[in-house]
């Protein structure tokens, strides 16, 4: 993990705890103490990411209690041809696997499910889960959110492509012809694992057990 990466995860940890401090504070002394960090955390997190602070605090303060990771579901859906299904970001014109943010009351399989329909028109049954990745372990860019992705693989019941309001395009991909990814979706070496899964090259689902950044 570079130089900034570490820096975004700290202003994170403290953002997290001042958010967790301001819920579960006492006094008022320790309130206006939490409420300092929080608002240095925020101006961390700003600098690193370059995003105005405004967009920094609507995005990532949540006021609710114990702070937790968001989730962000991926779905890895593989035709006969042995390409990988991706669709194409209408918010950078990059391509990810099918996904988004975890909605309240679905599970992360009907998560999957959902968005391959919305975004591809795919319709899809999920099969077994193949990753959680930590996103700070990874070659992402900086980012507001600290965030979990699982990987989930599906199988195709109808393969009929129709791109959603947030992608333009949607199609099938070999290793070697992947188009330019959406970083902050997935990476190369995400994807590339998704290949390996389906060699039977790996058969247990991955979880990031540590990241090499000192911590």
């Amino acid at each position: 993990m570079n130089t900034t990466s570490l820096l975004l995860n700290f202003a994170k940890r403290v953002h997290a705890l001042a958010e967790t401090g301001q819920h579960f504070s006492e006094s008022d002394y320790d309130m206006d103490r939490y409420t300092e960090l929080e608002q240095i955390a925020l101006e961390m997190i700003s600098l690193v990411t370059q995003n105005d602070i405004s967009l920094v605090s609507s995005g990532i303060q949540e006021k609710n209690g114990y702070r937790t990771p968001k989730v962000d579901v991926r779905a890895v859906v593989f035709n006969q041809e042995k390409q990988i299904l991706m669709v194409r970001e209408q918010i950078d014109g990059n391509w990810s696997l099918p996904g988004g943010w975890a909605d309240v009351g679905f599970t992360p399989a009907e998560i999957a499910v959902k968005e391959t329909r919305e975004e591809a028109g795919v319709k899809v049954q999920p099969v077994r889960l193949l990753a959680i990745f930590d996103k700070k372990c990874h070659n992402h860019p900086p980012d507001v959110h600290y965030a979990y992705k699982i990987f989930i693989e599906c199988s195709i019941l109808d393969a009929t492509i129709r791109t959603g309001y947030e992608t333009t395009d949607a199609g099938f991909f070999s290793l070697e012809a992947l188009p330019p990814l959406s970083t902050p979706r997935n990476t190369l070496e995400q994807v590339e694992m998704m290949f390996r899964f389906r060699d039977n090259q790996l058969r247990w689902p991955h979880i990031d057990l540590e990241c090499n950044h000192g911590l």
